[in-house]
């Protein structure tokens, strides 16, 4: 049966996915189950979305209540669900306004527009730079394309929106060195992902805060894949005590229903965006704020991010215990759950080892496995994984 859902994929969809031969059908907690029935423990959450497992707690019901009252409405008018997953979601972010969109890359689309518009009323010119990090990935749209820090993602579309500089992540001098008179924003990822899971240093952070504030730029901060709660924190700069200006969140937000965000403080609100600027026809609509409404009361009634500080030192000493015993893995890096592996190699052979065993991974570059858990995992579900991981390495 797989195998010719797999050919109807193939004759009809672009292959723009090099996919592993498995049809998932099903979910359970922090298992996936494929069409043949076989069982899969998830460590990557569909790329961090599924921060809560599969049909946690009664969020599969909040969706389907949604959709018996209303599940679209333009935003031309206002609606109860997504005007509460705002309320909510500015207060666990500290943040003031917040543009609902439906994916990752548009609210980084959304959040270059709010940086170059508050540049713009400043001084009225349109020649604003934005620098962004070497090795960072913001998403497959062509300005989240632009700031996005890895040639090979780039080259072929090229030309980009223009007026971008790269700089080093946790160098600080490498950044300062790129600012001059029409730079209106610096953008990075708070833990990098794609890049190969680089947590940014917290007086990296700092310092780059100082200076921004001190010649009047913004800082914009992508949590998108390391936001919600991933490393322990609803988002990953508040551990580290660096507000940014603008921030993007999305991937866990709605706990698998398609929605993302960009956040702002009020002095940015009111000195940017207006009537007119920006827009989406799906953005934050009825179904999509009762998700990230469930959401944020699923975290804060069953206490996810104590959960997650807890599992992280176990998951943290798994790993660790791993690099010590298999030469080819040279260190651990990341933050909570949200953790990779180096090796010395492609770790490709490894991942699809794993799969046929019954545990999903993913890797961030061609050498670092990347674990993306759900937030929900047990020490069992970490001894397990660890088991399967021993049998591939």
């Amino acid at each position: 049966m797989m195998k010719e859902v797999i050919a109807e994929a193939e004759a009809a969809l672009l292959h723009t996915y090099n996919r592993y031969q498995i049809v998932l059908e099903r979910g359970e907690g922090v298992y996936l189950y494929d069409l043949e029935g076989k069982k899969y423990l998830d460590f990557a959450s569909g790329i961090g979305v599924f921060a809560l497992g599969y049909h946690y707690g009664d969020f599969d019901d909040t969706l389907k209540g949604q959709i018996d009252k209303l599940l679209h409405t333009s935003n031309y008018y206002y609606n109860r669900p997504a005007m509460e997953a705002a309320g909510k979601l500015k207060r666990i972010s500290g943040m003031d306004r917040v543009f609902f969109t439906n994916s990752g890359a548009e609210a980084v689309e959304g959040a270059i527009k709010t940086a170059r518009k508050y540049a713009y009323l400043k001084d009225g010119r349109t020649d604003h730079e934005i620098i962004a990090m070497e090795h960072s990935f913001h998403g497959r749209t062509m300005g989240a394309l632009s700031v996005t820090g890895t040639p090979k993602y780039r080259e072929a579309f090229e030309p980009m929106i223009g007026h971008i500089r790269f700089a080093g992540m946790n160098d600080p001098d490498s950044v300062i060195a790129q600012m001059n008179d029409r730079t209106c924003a610096v953008i990075l990822e708070t833990v990098q992902g794609e890049g190969g899971i680089y947590p940014a240093e917290k007086a990296f952070l700092q310092e780059i805060r100082r200076v921004c504030d001190e010649r009047d730029i913004l800082l914009i901060l992508d949590e998108i894949q390391c936001g919600m709660g991933r490393t322990g924190s609803y988002f990953a700069w508040q551990a580290l005590g660096v507000k940014p200006d603008i921030m993007t969140t999305a991937k866990a937000l709605g706990g698998g229903v398609p929605v993302g965000a960009f956040l702002m403080t009020g002095a940015v609100g009111a000195h940017s965006l207006e009537a007119g600027d920006h827009g989406t026809t799906y953005g934050g609509n009825p179904f999509a704020g009762a998700a990230v409404s469930r959401m944020i009361d699923l975290y804060e009634e069953n206490h996810i991010l104590e959960h997650v500080r807890e599992i992280t030192v176990y998951l943290e000493q798994k790993l660790d215990e791993l690099v010590g015993r298999h030469d080819r893995i040279r260190q651990r890096r990341g933050s909570g759950l949200m953790q990779g592996l180096a090796c010395d190699e492609p770790v490709g052979d490894v991942i699809a080892k794993a799969l046929e065993r019954g545990l999903i991974l993913i890797n961030a570059g061609p050498s670092v496995l990347r674990f993306l858990p759900p937030l929900v995992i047990e020490r069992k579900h970490v001894d397990e994984m660890v088991e399967i991981l021993e049998e591939c390495l």
